[in-house]
């Protein structure tokens, strides 16, 4: 059954009671950035901030973490093993090991590059640990090297645009039926941006309602990975936590556009429409 996704569609977050702290709101580990890509995860982990995320960790090569640690004074930063060309080293998957106990949320892949430390780390984390995991760009790219699927220990979610999803599945194509059947697959929710975003379990099928052309630009895809990290950091299962994300994104967007115009419309407006988009929305759904 395929719906249009509407406010009244969306479940809550979680009320914030008065005497909680920034430990009550989720531990997010963003990994990803490499040299010259440092913008995706700085981009990805504000995503992770403007969703309400308690802490935010960015995890990078130790080549370029002191850009990224420059990005924003409010997350912080894991600098990991790091090969020759500034990317992530063999070396660096064990590193993250000992995160792994006090994180409650992952989002993989934006910015990682390509290399044999970022197959082996992305195929780490996304065979072996229960940690749900949000995986987008070069871990998507990743995912589709290996070219198998595991039912993983925890919850998945992809997010691939139509290019990456030709990578995942090449049997498949990119729209609402092929992301419902890669869903399956994967035992994992597929967020299949675009027009239109899908978002899927394999049984549920939603379509967005919000959106605008002027998020076609680079670093868009960056900052909803981290949205979405964030709502699951926060207690919501994977699939509510999609359909949040999406939705509120592309309200993000459409409210910038009002602002900017849809060309001249970058990422970093995203985040600023961010907090008037969940108010709006806390505002329509109760709190």
């Amino acid at each position: 059954m395929t719906e249009l996704m509407e406010w009244s569609d969306l479940p809550r977050l979680p009320r914030r009671r008065p005497e909680t702290h920034k430990g009550d709101y989720g531990r997010v580990l963003v990994a990803g950035g490499s040299i010259g890509m440092t913008g995706a995860v700085v981009l990805a982990a504000k995503g992770a901030l403007r969703g309400g995320a308690g802490l935010v960790y960015a995890a990078v090569p130790a080549s370029c973490w002191q850009v990224v640690a420059a990005g924003d004074p409010c997350y912080l930063t894991i600098p990991a093993a790091d090969d020759a060309a500034g990317g992530w080293s063999d070396e660096a998957n064990g590193q993250l090991e000992p995160h792994r106990r006090v994180m409650d949320v992952v989002a993989l892949g934006p910015g990682m590059g390509r290399g044999s430390g970022v197959d082996a780390l992305v195929t780490r984390l996304f065979d072996d640990w229960e940690l749900p995991l949000v995986c987008d760009a070069d871990g998507l790219n990743a995912l589709a090297r290996r070219g198998t699927w595991h039912r993983p220990p925890g919850p998945r979610v992809l997010t691939p645009h139509p290019g990456e999803f030709a990578r995942l599945a090449p049997d498949l194509a990119p729209d609402r039926a092929g992301a419902a059947e890669l869903a399956r697959r994967a035992a994992a929710t597929v967020v299949l941006k675009g027009h239109r975003t899908v978002v899927t379990d394999g049984r549920r099928i939603y379509v967005n309602s919000t959106g605008n052309p002027g998020m076609a630009t680079g670093g868009s895809g960056d900052v909803l990975t981290g949205l979405i990290a964030a709502f699951i950091g926060q207690g919501l299962a994977p699939f509510d936590a999609a359909l949040i994300g999406v939705r509120l994104h592309g309200r993000a967007g459409d409210l910038a556009a009002r602002r900017v115009g849809q060309i001249s419309l970058v990422a970093t407006d995203l985040l600023q429409a961010l907090p008037e988009a969940i108010v709006e929305y806390q505002d329509a759904v109760g709190e």
